[in-house]
C-alpha cells in the first residue's frame, strides 16, 4: 500500500503555520515580554535560582535541538531557566531583541548583517545551524513535474519564488545562475511562503521555487526535481541560523553570554546522541506526524562560526548590490 500521498498531505497541513514563519520579512506581532523581566542574578553552585532567559526562535524543524535540550534540562545545568519564545521572522525578532522583549534570538546571519549596517545594537555570539557541504542540501531550487528547467542557467528569465526577497536565498540563486552562464538580472523573484510553493508550481504561477526541507522532498516526491542547491553551490557550509543578542547584553552580562553559548554547545552534542528525543520534539512542538519527523533532514548544528563563509556572504551581498558596503564582522561577531 502506498502511503506517500497521505503522509505528504498530513505533512503539508501540519507544517503550513510553523514553516511559514521562515520569512525574514514576516509581519510583526507583539511577543511576550518575558525577556524584559528576566532575573539578572546568575546561578551560584545550585543554591541560587536559575537565571531566566528568553530565546526567540522560529517554529521550524531547526529549533528541534533547542526544544529538546530545554526539556532534557541541559540549560538548567548551566544555571539557565530558558523560555523558547516563538517568533514570526526577522521583522518581529530584531525589534523584540533590541527592545529587550527577548534576550537572544536564533535568526539568519543576513538579517544581523543588515541590522548592523543600519546602526542597530546587534551582535552574533555563536553559530546555530549551517547548510550541508555535500550531498543533497537542506534547501534547494525545485521545479514541478515535466519542467524543462534542468540547470541553474535555465532559471534566467524565469519566475522564481523565495520566502523573502532581498535575503540570502535570492542572493545565492543569482550567484549560482551567473556561475552557470545565465543572466541573474533577468530572474523575476516573487515572494511565496514555503508551504504554498507546491500549489504555485502546480498552478503555473511560478517556474521554480526555493524551499527548505520538508518541502523539497514533498515536491520532488510528487514528480518534481531539484535544480540547484544555491547555498552549497555558492557558499558551501553557509550558516543558516546564528545566535544573536545585543551589544548591551554582551557588555553588561558577559557571563550570561558565555553560559548560553556553552549550553548550546552541550545541547548540540547531546542532540547528536539523542536523535529520537530531538525528533520527538518535532511531534510535540510542530505536531508533525511521527513518520515525517523520523525522516526529516537536519542541517549541521554547531556553535562554531565559519567567519570566512560569512565574509563570503557579505562580499556577495556587496557584489550584487544588496548592501552598499560590507558590515564589519570583527565588530558584529563576538566569540
Amino acid at each position: 500500500m502506498n502511503r506517500r500521498p497521505a503522509l505528504v498531505a498530513a505533512l503539508v497541513a501540519t507544517l503550513t503555520l510553523g514553516l511559514a514563519a521562515c520569512s525574514s520579512d514576516s509581519p510583526s506581532q507583539s511577543p511576550t515580554t518575558a525577556g524584559a523581566d528576566a532575573t539578572t542574578a546568575p546561578a551560584d553552585d545550585g543554591d541560587t535560582a536559575p537565571q531566566a532567559v528568553t530565546i526567540g526562535a522560529l517554529t521550524i524543524s531547526e529549533t528541534a535541538p533547542l526544544w529538546a535540550a530545554v526539556e532534557a534540562g541541559i540549560f538548567t545545568e548551566h544555571g539557565l531557566d530558558v523560555t523558547v519564545q516563538p517568533i514570526q521572522g526577522g521583522a518581529q525578532a530584531m525589534p523584540a531583541l533590541i527592545n529587550g522583549d527577548i534576550d537572544f534570538s536564533i535568526g539568519q546571519p543576513f538579517g544581523a548583517m543588515r541590522a548592523s549596517l543600519q546602526g542597530l545594537d546587534v551582535k552574533i555570539i555563536a553559530n546555530y545551524a549551517q547548510s550541508l557541504t555535500e550531498g543533497d542540501d537542506i534547501n534547494s531550487v525545485v521545479v514541478g513535474a515535466g519542467s524543462a528547467i534542468t540547470s541553474p542557467a535555465d532559471l534566467a528569465g524565469k519566475k522564481v519564488s523565495v520566502n523573502s526577497i532581498g535575503a540570502a536565498g535570492d542572493l545565492t540563486i543569482r550567484a549560482a545562475v551567473e556561475a552557470d552562464g545565465g543572466d541573474p538580472s533577468s530572474i523575476e523573484f516573487v515572494e511565496v511562503a514555503f508551504p504554498d510553493a507546491q500549489a504555485q508550481l502546480d498552478a503555473g504561477n511560478i517556474d521554480a521555487a526555493w524551499v527548505p526541507e520538508p518541502f523539497v522532498s514533498i515536491i520532488v516526491g510528487a514528480g518534481g526535481a531539484r535544480v540547484v542547491d544555491p547555498y552549497q553551490a555558492t557558499l558551501p557550509g553557509l550558516p543558516t541560523l546564528v545566535v544573536q543578542t545585543t551589544g548591551k547584553t554582551v557588555t553588561d552580562d558577559p557571563e550570561l553570554v558565555d553560559a548560553v553559548r556553552d549550553a548550546l554547545t552541550e545541547a548540540f552534542a547531546w542532540a547528536a546522541e539523542n536523535d529520537d528525543a530531538v525528533r520527538q520534539s518535532l511531534v510535540d512542538e510542530m505536531k508533525l506526524p511521527e513518520p515525517a519527523a523520523a525522516n526529516l533532514r537536519f542541517p549541521t548544528f554547531s556553535t562554531e562560526l565559519d567567519v570566512d563563509v560569512l565574509q563570503g556572504l557579505s562580499d556577495l551581498a556587496v557584489q550584487y548590490e544588496y548592501f552598499d558596503k560590507a558590515p564589519d564582522l570583527d565588530t558584529l561577531i563576538v566569540e
